[in-house]
């Protein structure tokens, strides 16, 4: 994509694209991974036979398919919008919204990175112990990672919006 459509991606060369490629594949992996594992415990439960470390991890690995799944969709601008009113305004006033937007987006993302990284402590002070004995907070790490990640996105593209609304000025 264009570097000057707001409207889409954010794309810095080099880091930006490694960073996407390593969110990819983690996606990929962590999907192929609950595939596997459900796939086997079905099987498996007709030989009746079970693991049962199987289906919390497969609760696990749904809580960070669903995280990575956010900060790609992040990545590509894919969220959830409603800007139904937001396609009547002319141009300059879609910056400005779309800045507004991000700007309230990021702000929102970045509490909720803070709240889950206070999670984290909590369960990081409170020695808590997950699946065979992996300490619970090391799992859930992807929380306030995962927010992170977003909130930095939402800033980039607040950023974007303002410096096209600025080019827009200059131009006018």
């Amino acid at each position: 994509m264009p570097q000057d459509d707001v409207s889409g991606p954010v794309h810095a060369h080099g880091v930006s694209r490694v960073l996407a490629l390593a969110e990819n594949a983690v996606l990929v992996t962590l999907l192929a991974a609950l595939v596997i594992l459900a796939g086997g415990q079905i099987l498996l439960r007709q030989l009746d036979v079970a693991l049962t470390w199987a289906d919390p991890l497969t609760r696990l690995l749904v809580l960070w398919i669903g995280v990575f799944g956010a900060v790609a969709a992040s990545r590509e601008n894919q969220h959830i919008a409603i800007d139904a009113l937001s396609r009547f305004l002319p141009p300059r006033l879609q910056l400005v919204a779309g800045a507004i937007v991000g700007a309230f987006a990021s702000g929102v993302c970045a509490v909720l990175a803070y709240e889950a990284a206070r999670f984290v402590h909590f369960e990081y002070a409170g020695s808590t112990a997950a699946l065979g004995g992996v300490p619970a907070w090391t799992l859930a790490l992807v929380l306030p990672l995962g927010f992170t990640l977003i909130a930095i996105r939402y800033a980039m593209f607040c950023g974007t919006r303002i410096r096209a609304l600025a080019a827009s000025r200059a131009g006018a």
